[in-house]
């Protein structure tokens, strides 16, 4: 009773803070989901997790803890204990580990110190490859124990000892990786550019290709950009290459991301195209049967199972530190897509027949379609007598009339420019190209060895010649 009334007032403080609660269980094991990351983003999500589900609240918050403290940032678990002690305050995890605190603030600062000094004696020494070895050395250690700002102005100092290409494509993924954790979308999409270059190998492009999708994939949804976002996910590539950059996102991710993008902003043809018979992707559709499923649903035009199988994942996308904002507005472009491929072939519906499809029961469809008339997402009215459906139909005579007349106007327009270019050339008003010397001459002087086509010199010269 006593735990109730924690998690009550724990969801309670982060529903008033704007966050999102999920009350149902979601598909996803906590543990599985998790041992598919690795670095920084472990933590993050599972706090996410922890802050966002009711049912595994706890356990994210314990694995929290246990992963701040695996690692150097203090700040981090400092995070995680001010929320493990509200939920669960009889838990171990929820008193302070003041010894722990203050031997990592310690060791950090003194192997800041280290860093910082070796760093110095490479710059009195001007080896451009250990200066270089030492930013990097000091801005990892920064980001690990949490200081982004510094970490990212670290890295900055490495490019000008950056001196081949794999060294510049270092740079660029130190700094991707800020900006990434920083949410910087505009900054990732400037660098993530740097790191594929234009002259490297089929080898290393198909190494690097990956990681460049992903981010810019990442960097697109979190700009709103779901088309654009789905066509990175889609061209990730190998899955096997794909697993190296699980600090990242995991190959279950760009299935989930690529596929539910996909769905909100790709028609039917480039459905079956890009993500179906897409023989790379199809091998990231394995590892998450369900969107493979649900797109098929699609396509097929079973929508309603369509909509079915994502609204049952709902709570597992909800749990997704990128995916979770976007979620409501992925949905809604999905669901109207839906309906309006499902009125498309009709001329009219009943209103019961689309409540049947699409509504919740006990509720009705009605304002949303009224919204979706509304915003021209759906070119149909509602006979609220009759209770139907009725598209709006086409008047054919007037767009063939007004066909006809953009093809005249467009004929009278180019035999006008045709007129006037004759017009232009009968006066002699025409801008002619300054005339140019033909064949080579003797080195670089002004008119020694130029042959003029017009000049008798040159008919006579070539008369003693030939004498």
């Amino acid at each position: 009773m006593a735990a109730d009334q924690h998690l009550l007032e724990y969801f309670t403080a982060m529903d008033n803070q704007g966050g999102i609660i999920v009350k149902d269980p979601p598909k996803l094991d906590l543990d599985l989901y998790i041992s598919n990351y690795k670095g920084r983003t472990r933590f993050d999500r599972l706090l996410l997790i922890g802050q966002s589900s009711v049912p595994l609240c706890v356990d994210a918050l314990k694995a929290a803890v246990a992963e701040a403290k695996r690692g150097k940032d203090v700040s981090r678990y400092r995070e995680a204990w001010e929320c493990i002690r509200i939920v669960a305050p009889d838990e171990p995890e929820a008193k302070w580990d003041e010894a722990w605190a203050t031997a990592t603030e310690k060791a950090n600062k003194a192997e800041t110190h280290r860093l910082e000094a070796e760093l110095k004696g490479y710059k009195n020494n001007l080896v451009k490859e250990s200066i270089r070895i030492g930013h990097r050395d000091l801005g990892e250690h920064l980001e690990s124990i949490g200081d982004l700002n510094s970490a990212s102005e670290t890295y900055i100092k490495m490019r000008p000892d950056a001196s081949t290409q794999s060294h510049i494509q270092d740079v660029g993924k130190h700094i991707t990786s800020i900006l990434l954790q920083k949410r910087d979308w505009a900054g990732v999409l400037a660098n993530v550019s740097k790191v594929l270059a234009v002259n490297v190998s089929t080898e290393e492009q198909n190494t690097e290709l990956p990681y460049q999708k992903m981010v810019s994939g990442l960097a697109h949804l979190g700009t709103g950009k779901f088309y654009e976002a789905a066509r990175c996910f889609l061209e990730v590539g190998d899955p096997s290459v794909c697993q190296r950059y699980n600090d990242v996102v995991s190959q279950n991710d760009v299935a989930t991301y690529g596929g539910l993008l996909a769905l909100a902003s790709m028609d039917r043809l480039e459905l079956q195209s890009r993500v179906l018979d897409n023989s790379s992707f199809r091998n990231y559709l394995e590892l998450e049967p369900h969107i493979r499923k649900a797109v098929s649903m699609f396509v097929n035009g079973r929508y309603s199972a369509c909509l079915g199988i994502l609204e049952s994942y709902r709570n597992d996308y909800l749990l997704d530190i990128y995916l979770q904002k976007h979620v409501p507005a992925i949905f809604s472009q999905i669901r109207s897509k839906c309906i309006v491929q499902y009125f498309l072939p009709f001329s009219c519906v009943t209103l019961d027949s689309m409540n049947a499809a699409f509504a919740k029961p006990g509720e009705s469809i009605e304002p949303e379609l009224i919204s979706m008339i509304r915003n021209g997402v759906l070119n149909a009215r509602i006979n609220t007598i009759d209770k139907l459906l009725v598209a709006v139909s086409t008047d054919s005579r007037a767009a063939m009339q007004k066909k006809a007349l953009d093809a005249a106007n467009n004929y009278e327009k180019e035999a006008m420019e045709r007129i006037r270019r004759m017009n232009i050339v009968a006066a002699d008003l025409e801008v002619k190209p300054s005339r140019k010397p033909i064949g080579g001459g003797a080195g670089s002087l002004q008119g020694v060895g130029d042959i003029w086509p017009d000049d008798p010199r040159g008919h006579l010269s070539s008369g003693k010649t030939n004498a």
